[in-house]
């Protein structure tokens, strides 16, 4: 039912689904380092409802930030921007209090002009930006080299420019998985396969996955592909210890990804250019990886 609903959520384009302050918590609680000094930019938010502002307002002393900005979007009108600086009201602190709101001539679409130069000014992009407009916003980020950390469908893994990225080290998944997001009513709606996005460097690699499976006595268990000279993997709870070749395994595997441990070959398509098969039949998509640890 959580896919079902993230399905039905793109093909109706309703991108009102908004990220519990939880959530924010759990993931931007590992990167308190890589925030000192920073100016952060929110720019998929509606600031007065937001829990990313919610979130930065609350812990900017505490985070060290430089400056906080987060856009408001509107649909047909110009629109305006938050900003936090500095302690303006002269209390000792500076948090939401210090809050200036400033209009903008554009609507606060992310792709606005104005938007775009806020954008620069920026150090890191930190939001949950629209599912539909997904693919068009990190590409936008990517053009402009921001460090980001934003929430989106995992599936995005399968978009051919992301996977370059993943491929070369460019892009990974964050640490934690997101389940619940709020409505515009106040409900909560239950999604599977969402995730963090980010190319903020981490204080440290990931741990080894812990591998026990073996593959020699065990070969009927791991197929190899009709197209493509590897073995196919349904789990990542299944990948054998002792197999020094190529494997095709879920993009789950991206959650447990340690790039000391293992490196990722290429993605999807065997050697005909077609999806990788067995049978006949073709596993959804699958990556392709190489261990780098003997045993």
């Amino acid at each position: 039912m959580a896919n079902k609903n993230l399905t039905k959520a793109k093909s109706a384009k309703n991108d009102e689904f908004y990220t519990q302050l939880s959530d924010i918590e759990k993931e931007l609680g590992h990167y308190k380092e890589q925030f000192k000094g920073k100016v952060i930019f929110c720019n998929c938010d509606d600031p007065e409802e937001s829990n990313f502002w919610n979130y930065f307002t609350l812990n900017f002393e505490f985070l060290g930030l430089k400056k906080l900005i987060s856009t408001h979007f509107e649909k047909e009108k110009p629109s305006y921007k938050l900003e936090i600086v500095k302690d303006i009201n002269n209390d000792g602190k500076i948090n939401k209090l210090d809050t200036i709101k400033i209009p903008l001539k554009q609507n606060g679409d992310f792709r606005s002009s104005e938007c775009i130069d806020i954008l620069q000014e920026a150090d890191i992009i930190i939001t949950n930006p629209p599912f539909s407009l997904f693919r068009e916003y990190v590409a936008q980020l990517i053009e402009y080299d921001k460090k980001f950390i934003v929430v989106g469908n995992k599936n995005a893994i399968t978009y051919k420019e992301n996977f370059k990225l993943i491929k070369e080290n460019k892009l990974w998944l964050g640490y934690t998985s997101p389940k619940k997001f709020i409505q515009p009513d106040g409900s909560i709606k239950n999604f599977g396969n969402i995730c963090w996005f980010t190319n903020v460097k981490r204080k440290k690699h990931r741990e080894d996955l812990i591998l026990y499976k073996k593959y020699y006595g065990n070969e009927n268990e791991y197929p190899k592909y009709d197209n493509y000279d590897a073995i196919n993997i349904d789990k990542v709870k299944d990948i054998p210890v002792d197999y020094e070749g190529i494997m095709g395994v879920p993009i789950t595997f991206l959650d447990k990804h340690n790039t000391k441990q293992f490196e990722i070959v290429k993605f999807r398509k065997g050697d005909d250019n077609k999806d990788l098969c067995i049978n006949g039949k073709c596993p959804y998509f699958r990556i392709i990886i190489k261990n780098k640890i003997k045993e």
